[in-house]
């Protein structure tokens, strides 16, 4: 009997879970490990390193390269803007004199029919009749005549004229919506640009002293100058380093002749401008931007060249990079957003980016991507 109920309180032997149960268990497992883990923050995601020095240099030079691309494309918008602006004022003078006109014309009708007025009171048969001159009132009746004519055609005249400024106005709400699009454009690229720089100054901001003067040399020996000690190269506009200016200036210059004396010329006044800051939009004389600087140096020698790198480089003939000769221009880059007036031996003169001054660098510092020879 003791036996009996030793056995019966025996706990029943435990089965292993199979199939869906054993897969539902592993489950729960699983989920209640993760939340044990997550409540004592061992398994919290680790912070996402810091950018390297070379990283942030290399983005810094993307920040940089895609700022350029923007003040071309806001240099193009420029031109553009400056167009629609001048189609506006132009119809809107055009509509000015066209209205003095209708005024004079308007008022030469008025005094016709005033006339007539005070001397259509009686029928012409009547006043024939009664007239104790009758060759005289012919005579008068015959320029009446005329007078209807020449009020017929003022009347037709007039209608012109209205019709004529109704087209005019018409033009000029036209044009007045395309120069609202340009601006509007113009607003996109100048953010586009500050934003570029301030990001890149921020980036720089990151970087130790001896960082950011490493990253100062390698950019400046990629665009062709001395060592920088500018205390913020990456503000649009900020003064250059004059130490620089002045090695770029005591270079020597291409031992290359000019082919003609307006490319000599062009590069005579690139060799002037060494040293002048670069300033995004600026075409001279105390600033400049790449295609800014190549614009002023061929418009010193009699050569008007429109405003941007994509412009300018169909402003000429192509010319291959073993032809080139002094005063040719040469683009860089696959999009040519960049330019530089070639000087001979292999250099040229150029404006390169944000806080760095104008001045002489070799062109294979650059992806080449053409060169157009001006005159």
């Amino acid at each position: 009997m003791a036996a009996h109920r030793k056995s019966a309180h025996r706990k029943p032997k435990q089965r292993p879970f199979t199939g869906p149960a054993a897969r539902t268990a592993a489950t729960l497992a699983l989920a209640g490990a993760a939340t044990a883990t997550s409540a004592t923050g061992a398994g919290a995601a680790p912070a996402e390193p810091a950018p390297t020095a070379a990283q942030v240099r290399a983005k810094v030079d993307r920040l940089y390269h895609d700022a350029e691309v923007a003040t071309e494309k806001y240099n193009g918008a420029k031109e553009k803007e400056k167009a629609a602006t001048r189609a506006v004022d132009a119809l809107a003078d055009e509509a000015a004199r066209r209205t003095d006109r209708l005024n004079t014309a308007r008022h030469t009708l008025g005094s016709m029919a005033t006339a007539q007025y005070r001397t259509g009171t009686l029928d012409p048969a009547l006043q024939l009749a009664l007239s104790s001159d009758p060759d005289s009132y012919l005579e008068r009746a015959a320029h009446l005549d005329r007078a209807g004519d020449r009020q017929a055609s003022l009347l037709s005249n007039i209608r012109r004229q209205l019709s004529g400024i109704a087209r005019v106005k018409a033009r000029a709400d036209q044009e007045t919506e395309a120069l609202a699009a340009r601006r509007a454009e113009l607003d996109k690229h100048r953010t586009a640009i500050r934003t570029k720089l301030a990001d890149a100054r921020t980036l720089l901001a990151t970087l130790t002293a001896a960082e950011r003067a490493a990253y100062e040399r390698a950019a400046d020996a990629a665009h062709g100058g001395g060592p920088a000690t500018s205390a913020d190269r990456a503000g649009a506009g900020t003064p250059a380093d004059r130490s620089t200016a002045h090695a770029d200036r005591s270079a020597p210059r291409a031992s290359v002749a000019a082919p003609n004396s307006r490319a000599a010329r062009a590069v005579s006044f690139a060799h002037g401008a060494i040293g002048k800051p670069y300033v995004w939009g600026a075409t001279g004389p105390n600033a400049f931007d790449c295609s800014g600087l190549t614009q002023a140096a061929w418009k010193a020698a009699g050569v008007s060249l429109p405003r941007t790198t994509y412009t300018q480089i169909n402003a000429g003939q192509r010319v291959s990079r073993s032809e080139l000769a002094p005063g040719d221009l040469v683009f860089f880059y696959s999009g040519i957003s960049h330019v530089g007036l070639y000087i001979g031996g292999g250099q040229m003169i150029h404006a390169p980016r944000p806080g760095a001054p104008v001045r002489i660098a070799p062109i294979s510092q650059m992806p080449f991507a053409g060169a157009t020879r001006v005159a």
